[in-house]
């Protein structure tokens, strides 16, 4: 398969908004337009952050936070990318996670992202553009997609890169969880693009101690110095129905870093739909699971604050 050439420094592809009944399979939705302006603010808030130098990551307040989600990261993308990968990164940002596909000797990446900023930091960061960046240039060719994962059918826009050997999406899965239809347009993405014996990897929050820290605390907010969680007062009563597990809106603040809404995703419920999307037996751990069928395999960790 002929794979694009290395990412053109002045330009990045940019795929346009598809809309819920519009030809999207989804019918009308009550809710669209919250959930669409709730999803352009993530966009918003992860354009508006800079890149930051070596010297302000390590001033960082969550310099060993930020050192924790990296080991995991690159932990998972060591495990099970292999040289020569053909690699989806979805939700992938600022490319904060080059090196790790780098030093994996993978062969092709496409990222993609909602924020348009974080596409050309990304793009800048791939070039070797940026003022820290002090090393050579990526040895596999990339291309970059802006568009919203959780929306857009990528398949349209990527039938000529797909299949890929791995996908990755790192710490964002949540995002997709604000309506059933995004949940399962994303794990639709994943299903149609990867090829048969393709890996998906991925982290999220943990439900469970989001939850557990919530009923435990006196109000609708809890955290500490760095970080807050805060739930409006639709949820006073701190009950959560199974039958409505889509859509379970929070504020999370985390300093020097994110300070825009999140979703909860129970992750059994997760599980079963992502069983359901692609057809699958699953093996579960306590830490990971593993979804396989037509020989596609899901891992995905819960991470805890």
């Amino acid at each position: 398969m002929s794979k694009r050439p290395r990412v053109d420094p002045s330009s990045f592809a940019s795929a346009p908004k598809r809309q819920y009944g519009a030809g999207g399979g989804y019918g009308e939705q009550q809710g669209y337009s919250e959930e669409r302006s709730s999803a352009q603010r993530v966009a918003d808030h992860y354009s508006a952050r800079s890149n930051q130098t070596l010297e302000e990551r390590e001033s960082s307040p969550i310099i060993h936070l930020k050192k924790l989600n990296n080991w995991i990261k690159s932990v998972l993308i060591q495990l099970y990318a292999r040289p020569g990968h053909c690699v989806l990164d979805l939700a992938c940002g600022k490319g904060g996670d080059l090196i790790k596909w780098d030093k994996a000797k993978v062969g092709y990446y496409v990222g993609v992202d909602i924020a348009e900023g974080s596409i050309k930091d990304c793009m800048t960061r791939y070039n070797g553009d940026t003022d820290q960046q002090r090393r050579k240039k990526f040895s596999f060719p990339a291309r970059l997609l802006c568009t919203d994962c959780y929306e857009a059918r990528l398949d349209e826009y990527l039938y000529e890169d797909a299949p890929f050997d791995i996908c990755s999406c790192q710490f964002a899965l949540h995002y997709s969880w604000s309506t059933e239809a995004r949940a399962r347009q994303a794990l639709a993405n994943v299903s149609a693009l990867l090829r048969p014996g393709g890996i998906f990897i991925g982290t999220m929050p943990d439900a469970n101690v989001i939850i557990k820290r919530l009923r435990e605390s006196e109000g609708l907010e809890f955290g500490n110095s760095v970080y807050w969680i805060s739930f409006g007062e639709e949820y006073a009563e701190k009950k959560f129905p199974a039958s409505r597990p889509f859509g379970i809106k929070y504020k999370f603040h985390l300093e020097d870093a994110v300070d825009c809404p999140e979703w909860v995703v129970p992750f059994h419920l997760f599980k079963l739909l992502a069983e359901e999307v692609f057809f699958c037996s699953l093996a579960s751990t306590v830490t990971k699971c593993c979804l396989c069928l037509n020989r596609q395999k899901l891992l995905v960790t819960t991470h805890c604050f």
